[in-house]
């Protein structure tokens, strides 16, 4: 696919996501992080109860990312963790293209695009950007 400045990608749903898509990703990460997984340990540190560890919706905006562009064509990546999410919670990835450089001398033309994940409420849980091969 070719892709122009100012080009908006196709947007992409995850969830909802339940406590068990969280407690799957701190098996996963090795993050055990008892906040995400035991109501009684988020309630006690303040919070409403559990939520995800924000690099679960990191990895979501990774595969949105990967998806749209392929994995060899990644060569930069971050993100920015804005907001919590919660269970029931469904995110959606965008993305829109903000730049491209003429090609390189290696013939390599790269694309920057800035990304975000929101919640169903439009809350920024994640705010990331990426430099990608097109």
């Amino acid at each position: 696919m070719t892709y122009a400045e100012n080009d908006v990608l196709p947007e992409r749903e995850f969830g909802p996501l339940t406590r068990t898509d969280f407690v799957r990703y701190q098996g996963a990460s090795g993050d055990f992080n008892p906040i995400h997984h035991d109501e009684q340990y988020a309630r006690a540190a303040g919070f409403p109860g559990v939520f995800s560890v924000g690099m679960l919706q990191a990895g979501y905006l990774a595969t949105f990312v990967t998806d749209a562009f392929g994995p060899a064509n990644i060569r930069r990546f971050t993100v920015r963790f804005r907001e919590q999410v919660w269970p029931d919670d469904v995110l959606t990835c965008s993305g829109k293209v903000t730049s491209i450089a003429a090609a390189d001398p290696a013939g390599e033309v790269l694309a920057e695009l800035e990304l975000c994940v929101t919640t169903q409420k439009g809350a920024i849980a994640i705010a990331g950007s990426a430099t990608v091969a097109v």
